[in-house]
């Protein structure tokens, strides 16, 4: 049994040359968070009544891949949103805090990330693992988003989508795109697949992509799996041209039969590795739609070899 003995308490803070009201307002907007703050994989308000709000939270800590529920309660004249875990994921015992933004000037803030938490049995390892975490996921966190409130000359993000019609079951493309453990046997441009699912629904992905110029691209990713409707994820590690990358994989039962299944790709050019990759004379328009040529190609791919999963299970169904 824990003893509030047992309790951290933690703070980190981080100026920023931005108003405090943008500031505020990215940290308040939590569905924006994936695009924001590297740890977090997904992130949904799950019910709202005034300024109290219960938010669910997919991320990584330490590596590994978490999710819990918490409940928030937003301050606007305060510019504070404090937050309490109401379902902790082991090894945390509980954990809560509080984001506050203090003006300095017009045109400057100080943001403070206070956390107090205790693990969920005696080990001292534990606790130490959460300590860890936190520094960890707070000092990114404030750097995160101090780079993205801070004017930076040009907006690197960029959305766009491919979309297919299926004469198929949600349940059979689901799966395709779920079992990405085959994904080496089922998909020509992966050449390597790991992958780990500890969590049901949560899951992490490690793959060899081979583009067209034969050129061997490793990326990792946490994907949050929804049957028979959606995958979302968020790579954590990136081929050099991209500082982000989240995606989502949508599955929609259109009327009278089958099914639309769209792949979205938000991303964020790296312009610090743009000549790098590209050659001299490369520039931002460049990398941008070099980045949507290949991974519009291999979801393009993917979705055709679905389409055909999904449509020939259907017609041997229906031949039985």
């Amino acid at each position: 049994m824990t003893t509030t003995s047992a309790v951290r308490e933690t703070e980190h803070e981080i100026s920023v040359a931005a108003p405090a009201e943008r500031v505020y307002a990215l940290i308040a907007d939590v569905e924006g968070w994936p695009e924001v703050f590297p740890p977090t994989v997904h992130a949904e308000c799950v019910e709202r009544d005034g300024d109290a709000e219960v938010i669910r939270l997919w991320a990584t800590a330490n590596g590994t891949a978490k999710t819990w529920t918490s409940r928030r309660r937003h301050d606007p004249e305060r510019m504070s949103v404090s937050f309490r875990q109401e379902r902790s994921q082991h090894p945390v015992g509980g954990m809560g805090g509080q984001w506050v933004v203090e003006p300095v000037s017009d045109s400057e803030c100080r943001v403070r990330l206070l956390h107090d938490f205790f693990a969920a049995s005696d080990d001292p390892a534990d606790l130490e693992w959460i300590s860890r975490a936190v520094d960890r996921n707070s000092e990114s966190e404030l750097r995160a988003l101090r780079t993205s409130a801070e004017p930076t000359g040009s907006d690197r993000l960029i959305t766009f989508d491919d979309t297919v019609s299926v004469d198929g079951s949600a349940k059979d493309v689901y799966d395709f795109l779920n079992e990405a453990q085959l994904w080496s046997e089922r998909l020509p441009h992966v050449a390597r697949v790991s992958l780990e699912e500890e969590t049901p629904g949560l899951q992490i992905l490690e793959m060899d992509t081979t583009t067209k110029d034969g050129r061997v691209h490793t990326t990792r990713s946490v994907r949050v799996c929804r049957p028979f409707t959606s995958i979302v994820y968020k790579q954590i590690v990136l081929p050099a041209l991209m500082t982000l990358h989240t995606g989502r994989w949508l599955i929609e039962e259109r009327d009278g039969g089958g099914v639309t299944v769209t792949s979205r790709h938000t991303v964020r050019i790296n312009t610090a590795r743009i000549t790098e990759v590209l050659g001299e004379d490369a520039d931002l328009a460049t990398a941008q739609e070099f980045v949507r040529k290949a991974l519009s190609g291999n979801s393009l791919a993917t979705l055709g070899l679905a389409k055909a999963y999904a449509e020939r299970d259907d017609g041997r169904r229906a031949a039985s």
